[in-house]
């Protein structure tokens, strides 16, 4: 019995078909929503504005954000909240006497990666306000470049309240001894453009560290595409 040769030709296109569709239309879209939105760090409060969804009224929400801070870097000038403006921001705490330099090793090596993308900025912040007058020297042996890497400190009275409620930080001077000892948070921040914190990475996890490199791109993606979106 001989097959009807359009059922043949339909069959065939069908199955060349499928995988057009599936590449023109699923994938797009699968790629529109491969990144999962980053959390967003501390309290948040519902405001009485709202703005409109495909005509449903949506309450805006007022997200905790870094506040104005201005501290010295290495070079000896000002580096404030307004100087990030449209910046995405990998931050972290040190002092230059710690033991351990493998944190400040690893930021140089992360930073050196964004030397040509502007967009991406490193701040690591001394508990140590005797830290102000060794700035330079420790910035240069990691080849920390002001702009892109800034190294930065500033008394303990602007600096420790800025630590722990701007950016939800422990910070402790443990003065019981004959020379000081810092105790603080052991994590890597990471800040989006509108000054909010989307992340928080203990600084000794390999896994911690991976998942930042890969969130940082996520910030990228996501500022890029607000811009695209007029938002």
């Amino acid at each position: 019995m001989k097959r009807n040769p359009i059922k043949k030709v339909l069959i065939l296109v069908s199955i060349l078909a499928i995988p057009g569709f599936l590449f023109f239309y699923l994938l797009p879209q699968f790629a529109k929503n491969r990144y999962k939105s980053l959390p967003v760090f501390g309290e948040k409060v519902v405001a009485s504005t709202f703005h409109s969804v495909k005509g449903k009224k949506i309450p805006d929400t007022i997200y905790h954000q870094i506040p104005a801070f201005s501290l010295i870097n290495q070079n000896g000038d000002s580096v404030n909240r307004s100087s990030l403006k449209d910046k995405i921001v990998v931050l972290n705490l040190f002092f230059t006497d710690a033991m351990s330099k493998d944190v400040i090793k690893y930021i140089s090596q992360l930073s050196a990666g964004y030397e040509k993308k502007p967009l991406v900025r490193f701040l690591s912040i001394s508990v140590n306000p005797e830290d102000k007058n060794k700035l330079k020297d420790f910035s240069n042996q990691y080849n920390a470049k002001p702009g892109k890497w800034d190294l930065l400190a500033g008394d303990t009275i602007s600096t420790y309240p800025f630590i722990r409620k701007g950016l939800l930080l422990d910070v402790i001077n443990d003065d019981s001894r004959d020379q000081s000892n810092f105790i603080f948070g052991n994590k890597i921040l990471l800040i989006d453009v509108q000054h909010r914190i989307r992340g928080m990475y203990e600084i000794d996890n390999p896994e911690a560290r991976s998942r930042l490199e890969d969130e940082i791109k996520v910030l990228i993606a996501e500022y890029l595409r607000n811009i695209k979106d007029g938002r």
